[in-house]
């Protein structure tokens, strides 16, 4: 006589997943939420913060190329964070990396409070733009490994809503610190340590990582280049390297935009306000946009899904910088780009099946943040160029160009073993 297992019924609905994997949707969700919370802090006070620092007004171009110099760090410190975390995720589990990023950005960010020179928070944001980026590369796996593959389209769009709200609590955060000394913001940055508690305790690591562990080492981190692999990691990387470019000199940027018009005023007051304002419709759209890709990616596959909304992205940031809108016409623009920024939540699903299990954080992590890099020389160039011409908008549209390339190149993203 033989015997067989029977298969596990399919998983319909939220009532049938399991303990486990409500636990590590819920981990995965926090630490998110958390991660946007914190990675945005200092876009809310970047101008004020650094010309504190400098004791010299907002207008000094000095400001705009030292926070230019600060949040290129802070995308290099995410590129290199999603990298050695994303190892950490494949040496050690996905749990116990969750945990390490989110007490790394939680404890840099609230140090970043006590800085006295510009040196000081650009170190202190490097570091913890370390933790922020690896946990985009550990939460993507945690959940890739463990929520049924079907539904990965509206997991992305989750777990992107959950940065957003983290965003949003950030702007919440701006508003009632309106007015006090910028600093004060990034004490708000320590929360998310206290959920690494429950983490620790609640969340263990996923059977598929746990099973590969048995049976063979982890790769080292070249075989990413090796033959098996190397193709799958180029194209990822290039697509997000252009992409994330173009998107981080707009939400860099943006808020300086947003202070430069004369209908906002002279008063700090109402520059802190725009700002939380302009921030607060980007999430609004990008909650939506989320949504939208999710359903997108169902109907074309994700590549074309991407693609799509990253042409729609050029096409809202040329009509938005390329002539002149009353503040109530450039927030409806903002929210419309805050639309097409939904694109970027699918890369949590589709980019971390793509690699083996055990290179898998190392792999999307790497590919997906080494973006950063480009980045940050993106941010810094165009603060460069601002200083010398003076022109936010001009800044914004040049760097809209790029989602032209970023378009044709999500065309070349292979296609995923939950598509038809």
């Amino acid at each position: 006589m033989t015997s067989s297992t029977p298969p596990a019924p399919e998983i319909r609905r939220l009532r049938d997943l399991s303990p486990h994997q409500v636990r590590s949707g819920v981990a995965a969700w926090l630490g998110w939420l958390f991660d946007g919370l914190d990675m945005h802090l200092y876009t809310l006070v970047a101008t004020a913060f650094v010309a504190q620092l400098l004791m010299t007004g907002e207008s000094d171009p000095d400001v705009g190329q030292k926070a230019s110099i600060i949040q290129a760090a802070f995308l290099v410190g995410w590129a290199l964070g999603g990298g050695f975390f994303g190892r950490v995720a494949d040496l050690l589990g996905r749990s116990r990396a969750l945990v390490l990023t989110i007490l790394t950005y939680a404890c840099f960010t609230g140090l970043s409070f006590i800085s006295t020179e510009w040196w000081h928070l650009l170190i202190f944001r490097f570091l913890a733009a370390l933790g922020i980026g690896g946990e985009w590369a550990v939460g993507a796996s945690l959940l890739s490994e463990t929520w049924p593959k079907k539904w990965r389209p509206w997991i992305a769009a989750t777990l992107q809503s959950a940065v957003n709200c983290g965003i949003l609590l950030a702007c919440l955060a701006g508003a009632l610190l309106k007015g006090q000394p910028p600093q004060w913001i990034f004490l708000v940055g320590v929360l998310p340590a206290f959920i690494t508690f429950w983490i620790r305790r609640a969340v263990p690591e996923t059977e598929e990582w746990t099973e590969a562990r048995k049976d063979q080492p982890a790769p080292r981190i070249r075989e990413l280049f090796g033959p098996a692999v190397c193709g799958i990691t180029l194209r990822v990387m290039l697509i997000c390297a252009v992409s994330l470019t173009a998107h981080w000199t707009f939400m860099f940027w943006q808020q300086s935009y947003i202070r430069s018009l004369p209908e906002v005023g002279a008063l700090k007051v109402d520059k802190d306000q725009a700002t939380v304002m302009a921030l607060l419709w980007i999430m609004v759209g990008s909650l939506i946009g989320n949504y939208l890709a999710g359903g997108l990616s169902k109907l074309i596959g994700y590549g074309r899904a991407i693609a799509l909304m990253l042409g729609l992205y050029f096409v809202v940031m040329w009509l938005t910088f390329s002539s002149s809108h009353s503040l109530s016409t450039t927030y409806a623009l903002f929210a419309a780009i805050g639309v097409m920024q939904g694109c970027f939540g699918l890369f949590t699903m589709c980019l971390p099946p793509l690699f083996p299990v055990l290179l898998r954080s190392t792999g999307a992590g790497f590919c997906y943040n080494i973006g950063r890099i480009l980045s940050a020389a993106g941010v810094v160039f165009f603060g460069i160029y601002n200083k010398v011409q003076g022109d936010f908008a001009g800044v914004l549209l040049m760097a809209s160009y790029l989602f032209i390339p970023a378009a044709l190149f999500a065309l070349l993203l292979p296609k995923m073993d939950d598509e038809a």
